[in-house]
């Protein structure tokens, strides 16, 4: 059970599905119409002032992340989830569509990558990373993190754009962690590391990249009806709020549609912006302005002096990918939430649970910030990209959050049965 589901989300949805009940039938639920005048405007608001004021690139890169916030609540697209439901229960029924989503994503980013397939001629490149002692540890520690925080990254933004306010706790978690990270980051890099490999280079080219990569999702798939075979398993089906074409605006969508629809806005993010979706360097810059404002000199960090990253600390929160896109993640959800009549806020939060969510985040946002990414920027882009990082990052997670299971329960959360009605 996440801290949302603990809070008592009601008709709300947390990232994590609720443990150890039937999902509530929301075909009662309208639609809030107030909360989506709201999220509209704000919408509109934010869209036109980044279109008139920093240009036609970061208002479409705010537009896919409204989308992909639509498609992340709708289709309760969960990480966090997916890696316990495995672990603690052997049902891999969410992992098998993270594969769905690789598989497209893979055949998408090939030929983008392989023929520079991008929006106004701007270079394209992968999400290719060293493998070194910093995505190892960074991997496990996200891996423990996502399990006591209860969401990923997507699912704490999409979760906070629903209302969720309890998940804000993760959120600031995860803010000052990816602090500690970035001031860090310089001496994780010191350590000695292989340089990254490229399964387009290591198989001759994008072809073969692309299909070493499906025999491994191929193996995955494989390994998770294995794992499973002969043991009780809780379904992860949620009922639809709507039917017929209404479905599509009010959800809950299959898990394969959204599958499909993060593949193909993954690959639009390539198109548009020459490297894939992310998420986590957005915090990093969020909490370096803030500690900004007050004063302190962040741009004297390493981290802020690599010019790669200097010259996105310059371009700001509005222009800046991930922060752009993050954005626009909170206010899709907030649409989609308030649609289905889910978007809904919390007040009281009980204080073992506001740890959890705390610590849960401090160690997903500097574990995301020594290994290179997130669940989002090393695990899906990584392996999307063909980078062989993106695969050692999805099993050293998994390994941490066998740890996550372990320490939930200190912090009043539970894990799935096998006897239990849903994951």
């Amino acid at each position: 059970m996440s801290l949302l589901d603990r809070l008592g989300t009601g008709r709300g949805i947390s990232p994590d599905l609720s443990i150890g009940q039937a999902p509530p039938s929301e075909t009662e639920s309208p639609a809030q119409v107030r909360v989506i005048v709201v999220g509209v405007l704000a919408t509109i608001a934010l869209g036109a002032f980044v279109l008139l004021q920093k240009g036609t690139l970061p208002a479409i890169l705010f537009a896919l992340g409204v989308s992909l916030g639509f498609v992340l609540f709708h289709s309760r697209f969960g990480f966090t989830s997916a890696w316990r439901q495995l672990v603690s229960v052997r049902q891999g029924t969410s992992l098998r569509a993270h594969m769905l989503m690789l598989a497209i994503a893979v055949t998408l980013f090939a030929p983008i990558l392989a023929n520079q397939w991008t929006y106004q001629g701007v270079p394209a490149a992968g999400a290719v990373a060293p493998i070194g002692f910093g995505l190892f540890v960074g991997a496990f520690l996200f891996g423990v993190g996502m399990q006591l925080g209860g969401a990923c990254a997507s699912g704490t933004l999409f979760a906070v754009g629903s209302g969720q306010s309890a998940i804000l706790l993760t959120l600031g978690g995860f803010i000052v962690g990816s602090l500690l990270g970035a001031l860090s980051l310089a001496w994780w890099n010191g350590l000695p590391a292989q340089e990254p490999v490229d399964l387009a280079v290591t198989f001759g080219g994008y072809a073969g990249g692309w299909a070493a990569t499906l025999v491994i999702i191929g193996l995955v798939v494989a390994v998770t009806y294995l794992v499973g075979r002969g043991r009780e398993k809780p379904p992860v089906d949620r009922a639809p709020v709507a039917t017929g074409i209404a479905r599509a605006l009010r959800g809950s969508w299959p898990l394969w549609v959204g599958a499909i629809g993060l593949a193909l806005l993954n690959a639009l993010t390539l198109y548009f912006s020459g490297s894939p979706w992310g998420i986590t360097f957005a915090f990093a810059l969020w909490g370096s302005k803030i500690l900004d404002a007050v004063g302190v000199d962040v741009l004297s960090w390493a981290f802020w002096q690599d010019p790669a990253n200097l010259a996105k600390y310059q371009a700001g929160i509005f222009v800046e990918k991930t922060s752009i896109m993050d954005l626009g993640i909170v206010l899709g959800a907030l649409l989609a939430s308030a649609a289905a009549g889910a978007w809904l806020l919390h007040r009281r939060i009980p204080l073992k649970l506001a740890v959890g969510a705390v610590i849960g985040g401090i160690l997903m946002g500097y574990g995301a910030r020594i290994a290179g990414g997130c669940n989002i920027g090393a695990y899906f882009s990584g392996i999307a990209s063909m980078s062989l990082h993106g695969w050692l990052w999805g099993l050293t997670a998994i390994a941490g959050t066998f740890a996550g299971l372990t320490l939930r329960p200190l912090f009043g959360l539970t894990n799935p049965k096998p006897t239990d009605s849903v994951c």
